[in-house]
């Protein structure tokens, strides 16, 4: 037959030597023939039968296989024929044939050259039931002839290396039940190892929460579209969809599902909630901890419930803490003046947990008797208002007089009408006096001669009371009040005779009751006759009537002539020659050189009052470029503007978001107001506005390297000292300028000052700024906004009133956050330790490298007394003198100099310098308790507490410990004892960005009894 024996036995040897672990198939592979998993005999049909030969073995773990060889190469003209078993297909229509075989090199047999081949074929026949052994060549169809990439040889198996080939083909579509597969030898040696008969599926598969079932592709070319069907307790937010492709992968998958309320997604399922969490609505966001005040208690909770006297308001988020009523106001304070009264009075102690908190005042008119109150007259005037007060202060007018009055104030919030428990007030009893008449408003000349002037005028309009009788004050113009007379009339008219021919006089009147005498009438102006001519009251009613006209006209002209010079165009930078003789601002005659910031709050339509002080501008002129972020009001852009016959610039452009309320717009164009009466090479310059077309824009320069604060820590010790102190010194002119103008900025922080390319700083940002009042001492009251508590000197935190030198208080802290390149003030305490640690006197620690001077200028800012903190005058000076003598920045705060303490007492003892024990109790001067602590192991606050109060006792000078005493002891020879049980740890050294190995922030804290405790809130 032509097969040699030792080759068929060399090759059966050599193939199961050969033979790979089982393995599965992959997912989207669905098996209809694997020789390698059947048991026993294949059974396959071999004609003639002495041409394909079945073998059985064992591969290299011992598993029993089965396997078909043929190596008639001796003889010519081969076809030996081997079919497999009736195949089903399935729901298969294109199926793949992976053959794993070994194939003998002709060339290592000897004496085969004209007879040997090394390819053999590939059939398959469709059928829709099992011909059994019936075998009909001409019914087959050719596959594909199959050749091998890698052929062995005779020194191959002799060292028992086989080259194992692996061929895929696809067959297809197939339409009938089943079908059989036929191998065709034509001459070659060859050894079937496994035959493989698969299909390809898309298997199932969860995505975006949507389950797609194992899905056939349909045919070769086209892909299946496939509904998924949404996992439990989820929901369609677009219909999910995916495409199933021939290769049996999932492709373009298209919409989702998410998860009902009260479920989360976790992997590929919707999970509910588990008590203590919830989710308020549907969507693939996690489920939420319940907000304070609220909890529950099972699974799958859409929303928490509120605690005991807690409530939700119904506009309240899901997400918001539960609150309650605040508590009653305090500390009301009234200041009686005649029939008014000024009633201010404190926050309450407990505002509920919200911000939206508003105060009603209550007036009862009271008898002698406090019980006997009724309701106040309709007449008494609240200003601003009576209810829904946002500021801590009312003024209540037209009372009557030498009356007893009764005011409660009450606290509310959103969730006050929730509640049932009685109203929380806080009342004030208080008696007013007799007023006293209110002003003359009009004087009238009657007549005129050489030497006297007939007057007439009309009662007040308030005399609040019987008028006795009328002061008349009058003096000669020239003399300027220097010298006056004063005359009495019973009536409301007189005659005062002799006066000087042709003279002006100046005359006020002030009416007089037993209250006292009223305020002044303003200041009226009349003259004498220069000779005897005399001027009748109906004459002097024409002469008046044709000098008024004449005023008017003037007054016209010059009205017209300031608005022709405003419409023809206003510039900022130089004003023409009228501007600089006359400034009118809000009503107001402004001399030049004087220049005042005007509240734009103060106009009833914001537009007027942009269009007052800002330039509007053609949207056409304006491109923007990209969104560089978002602000309060909506998107901050950057972009260019080009003005006719200008440069094209940079700019940053502010839109007003769509949908805006009236109060975002108001306080959108104030802040344009704002700036655009700045003009300061610190402060950021204001082109324009757009307010004729949408989106509203405010138009500013462009400060190309953002805020400063990211900038610093962008570029991290990167400057010179003189550098920083450029920068420091342009924010401070900037605020001078800000404070000469009598202006309060309340939000000034290293976020809000924007640096260019030049590294030239500029304050920014007016959203939070107020005005000053002309009083040196005036404050600006908040209105219940948002205070940046790190930034805001004790003073405003606590009575929320802002000045001057408040904004130095927060200077000090930019300064700060410039030496330390961005750093975080107080790092991650919260505001309520800051608040509480100032308020104690803890300061910040100087930063790394931090010159002497620069620190001891933050210390100055932080002065708890603001009247002893530097002005923006001489904080300027002072930083041009740095500027001048850069060697004295060379002067680094060093351990030593540093108060030991840092944000304790900063007058307590400098422990850097003791030793020894001894040493330092001898510097706090008690060496008498030295037998005392040489004596006591120190290994808790307790045992610190007693040692200090019974040092108090033996102190001959009479000192009590300072806590500072303590720390140091505790830093210099026991923190390692007792300290860790604290959970405390104290640096040996200072580092720029921690405090500590672990990131914490400590501070020893003294307690009511000079015992000592660690606090997590501050730092050494």
């Amino acid at each position: 037959m032509g097969c040699h024996p030792c080759v068929l036995l060399l090759l059966g040897c050599a193939v199961l030597g050969c033979r790979a672990a089982l393995t599965l198939p992959p997912p989207n592979e669905v098996n209809l023939l694997d020789s390698k998993t059947i048991q026993g005999e294949l059974g396959w049909i071999s004609y003639p039968s002495h041409g394909w030969e079945e073998i059985s073995g064992v591969d290299e773990h011992y598993t029993p296989i089965r396997t078909y060889q043929v190596c008639n190469v001796m003889d010519h003209s081969q076809n030996n024929w081997l079919r497999t078993n009736w195949v089903p297909r399935n729901s298969a229509q294109k199926i793949y044939v992976e053959l794993k075989f070994t194939l003998r090199d002709c060339n290592s047999i000897p004496l085969v050259l004209g007879t040997c081949k090394e390819t053999f074929n590939l059939y398959y026949m469709e059928s829709d039931d099992d011909h059994g052994v019936k075998f009909r060549e001409h019914q087959f169809t050719k596959i594909d002839t199959i050749a091998a990439d890698e052929s062995f040889t005779q020194m191959d198996l002799g060292d028992r290396i086989l080259k194992l080939n692996t061929e895929v083909r696809e067959v297809g579509p197939v339409n009938k039940k089943g079908f059989y597969l036929a191998f065709q030898d034509v001459g070659a040696c060859v050894a079937l190892v496994s035959v493989r008969v698969y299909f390809k599926k898309c298997p199932f598969t969860v995505k975006n929460l949507a389950m797609f079932p194992d899905t056939v592709p349909m045919d070769s070319q086209s892909l299946v579209e496939v509904r998924g069907s949404c996992v439990n307790n989820s929901k369609e937010e677009d219909p999910p969809r995916m495409y199933c492709s021939t290769e049996g992968e999932w492709l373009v998958p298209i919409g989702k599902c998410s998860c009902n309320a009260g479920y989360e997604e976790r992997g590929f399922v919707c999970q509910a909630c588990r008590p203590g969490f919830y989710k308020a609505s549907d969507g693939n966001m996690k489920c939420a901890k319940c907000p304070p005040h609220s909890s529950t208690h099972e699974d799958g909770s859409v929303n928490c419930r509120c605690e005991n006297n807690y409530f939700r308001a119904d506009k309240d988020p899901p997400s918001m803490a539960c609150t309650r009523p605040p508590s009653a106001p305090r500390n009301v304070i009234s200041n009686i003046n005649e029939t008014s009264v000024i009633l201010d009075w404190s926050w309450p102690l407990d505002t509920g947990g919200r911000k939206d908190v508003t105060f009603n005042v209550i007036c009862r008119k009271c008898g002698w008797n406090v019980q006997q109150c009724e309701p106040c007259s309709p007449n008494v005037r609240f200003l601003p208002r009576q209810f829904g007060l946002a500021n801590t202060t009312v003024t209540v007018t037209d009372l009557l007089a030498h009356t007893n009055y009764t005011f409660e104030i009450d606290a509310t919030n959103g969730v006050s009408e929730l509640s049932s428990p009685p109203r929380q007030f806080a009342a004030v009893s208080i008696t007013t006096n007799q007023a006293a008449p209110s002003p003359v408003v009009t004087i009238k000349k009657d007549r005129t001669s050489r030497n006297s002037i007939s007057l007439s005028w009309q009662e007040p309009e308030h005399p609040n009371g019987i008028i006795l009788d009328y002061e008349v004050k009058y003096y000669e113009k020239q003399e300027q009040e220097t010298s006056y007379t004063i005359l009495r009339a019973r009536g409301t008219n007189v005659t005062i005779s002799s006066l000087k021919p042709d003279t002006a006089y100046v005359f006020q009147i002030r009416a007089r009751t037993a209250a006292g005498y009223g305020s002044n009438s303003r200041k009226f102006e009349f003259e004498t006759s220069p000779d005897s001519f005399s001027i009748s009251g109906e004459n002097s009613h024409v002469v008046m009537i044709a000098i008024s006209a004449a005023v008017a006209v003037i007054l016209l002209t010059v009205v017209t002539y300031v608005l022709i010079g405003r419409f023809c165009g206003y510039n900022k930078s130089k004003p023409g020659a009228d501007e600089k003789r006359l400034h009118f601002g809000n009503g107001q005659l402004k001399l030049p050189g004087l220049r005042t910031y005007v509240d734009p709050h103060t106009y009833e339509d914001p537009t007027q009052a942009v269009h007052e002080f800002a330039k509007e501008l053609d949207a056409t002129n304006i491109s923007i470029d990209k969104v560089v972020g978002a602000g309060e009001f909506g998107e901050v852009c950057s972009g260019r503007l080009k003005l006719p016959s200008k440069k094209e610039i940079s700019v940053a452009i502010k839109t007003l978001k769509v949908g805006y309320t009236e109060k975002q717009r108001r306080d959108f164009l104030g802040e344009a107001s704002i700036m655009g009466q700045f003009d300061h090479p610190n402060i950021i310059r204001l082109e324009g506005v757009v307010t004729k077309s949408k989106p509203v824009m405010i138009v500013t320069e462009y400060m190309e390297n953002g805020s400063l604060d990211s900038f610093l820590r962008k570029h991290d010790a990167q400057f010179t000292g003189i550098q920083l102190v450029g920068m420091l010194r342009g924010i401070a002119s900037g605020m001078k300028y800000l404070s000469d103008m009598g202006y309060v900025h309340r939000d000034l922080a290293a976020r809000n000052i924007l640096i260019n390319s030049n590294l030239v700083c500029k304050v920014s940002d007016f959203g939070l700024s107020r005005v000053l009042e002309d009083d040196p001492e005036a404050a600006y009251t908040t209105r219940g906004g948002k205070i940046p508590i790190r930034w805001t000197s004790p003073e405003a935190i606590a009575y929320r009133k802002f000045t001057s030198a408040s904004d130095v208080w927060s200077y000090g802290i930019v300064l700060w956050e410039v030496m330390s390149y961005g750093e975080r003030p107080y790092w991650e305490m919260s505001n309520q330790d800051v608040i509480k640690a100032v308020d104690e006197g803890y300061r910040l620690p100087p930063p790394m490298d931090c010159p002497a001077a620069l620190y001891q200028l933050m210390l100055d800012c932080w002065q708890k007394d603001r009247n002893n903190r530097p002005k923006f005058e001489q904080i300027v000076s002072i930083l041009d003198k740095l500027i001048r003598n850069p060697g004295s920045l060379k002067i680094i705060t060093s351990a030593a100099a540093r108060p030991s303490n840092l944000l304790l007492d900063q007058s307590s003892v400098d422990i850097t310098t003791f030793r020894t024990t001894g040493d330092w109790l001898n510097g706090v001067r008690t060496a008498q308790c030295k037998e005392i602590f040489t004596g006591v192991e120190y290994s808790s606050c307790d045992t610190i507490a007693k040692i200090s109060t019974e040092c108090s006792h033996r102190a001959s000078s009479g000192r009590t410990w300072m806590i500072s005493d303590l720390v140091a002891l505790k830093r210099r020879f026991i923190a390692s004892s007792w300290l860790p049980r604290y959970g405390a740890t104290l640096p040996t050294t200072w580092n720029k960005r921690k405090v500590s190995a672990d990131g914490n922030v400590k501070l020893f804290k003294i307690i009511e009894n000079n015992s000592l405790r660690v606090e997590g809130y501050s730092v050494f």
